[in-house]
């Protein structure tokens, strides 16, 4: 088996693997604060409940774009698991050709998505993922990352208008019965939902004019993708594990022995 891990800023997201199957999956806060025993502990508990082994885990493959969290993070699968993770960065396998004017700018989520979709689904795609930020990332026919769009996303655009506006309440995400708000509450959660599947719409579409390719497909993926992608009118394929799969590929990419770090 293999344990892939997605750090986020707002989630941590765990996939256990035997072969390509995947056999089970968490997602836990992203709290900076956890000891280097709590989080081996939750692993402890998380495989416990699902019926895994941790001593029969034979790697760890890690993103992430939360630096302050790695020490710990990596301390604790050493200490738990006894095994050197692999993270992935600079000079890690992937077989996607970066067009980035520099790609060590390119967050290693973004990276795992493209593997994954682009393996998965082929090109030319699109992949919407919906976490703390919205973010959609360009794949040519050819395996090339070609670039992307950055936007706040749907909790930290909530979460201003909560901040930011005196009258404004916290208000509950889900979708409303219509656009035309009746108070305030479902007038702001109309804003919300029906402008980011708007977003979601008109970029998909601005991208797919400037990719000038035929048959792109999109992909949604993220912890708020099912919410949007029921509306939306461009995404065609929901995968809310991507960047699992992505992990996995990559791992596949680049196993020689996870034990040994300096080989990585």
């Amino acid at each position: 088996m293999i344990l892939v891990i997605d750090v986020g800023n707002t989630h941590i997201v765990l996939g256990v693997y035997e072969k390509k199957e995947l056999l089970a999956s968490w997602r836990l806060n992203t709290d900076r604060e956890r000891t280097a025993d709590e989080l081996g502990m939750f692993l402890i508990n998380l495989f416990s409940h699902a019926g895994l082994k941790v001593d029969e885990v034979e790697a760890v493959i890690i993103a992430s774009v939360v630096p302050p969290i790695m020490y710990t993070l990596e301390h604790s699968i050493r200490k738990y698991l006894k095994l050197e993770p692999m993270i992935v960065g600079p000079g890690t396998k992937t077989g996607i050709n970066i067009r980035y004017q520099n790609p060590k700018e390119v967050g290693t989520d973004r990276i795992v998505n493209a593997v994954a979709g682009y393996e998965l689904y082929g090109g030319p795609l699109i992949i919407v993922d919906m976490g703390t930020a919205t973010t959609f990332c360009a794949i040519s026919s050819k395996g090339e990352y070609l670039g992307g769009v950055i936007c706040p996303g749907i909790k930290i655009s909530l979460e201003a208008l909560f901040q930011k506006a005196a009258k404004l309440p916290r208000i509950d995400l889900v979708k409303p019965e219509g656009v035309i708000g009746k108070n305030t509450v479902s007038s702001m959660q109309s804003g919300i939902f029906y402008g980011y599947v708007g977003q979601v719409d008109y970029i998909v579409k601005r991208i797919k004019q400037e990719m000038q390719e035929d048959n792109i497909k999109v992909i949604a993926t993220g912890g708020l993708s099912r919410f949007i992608a029921e509306e939306s009118k461009t995404i065609d394929y929901l995968n809310p594990t991507l960047s699992l799969e992505g992990l996995r590929i990559v791992y596949e990419r680049n196993k020689v022995s996870t034990n040994k770090k300096d080989e990585f």
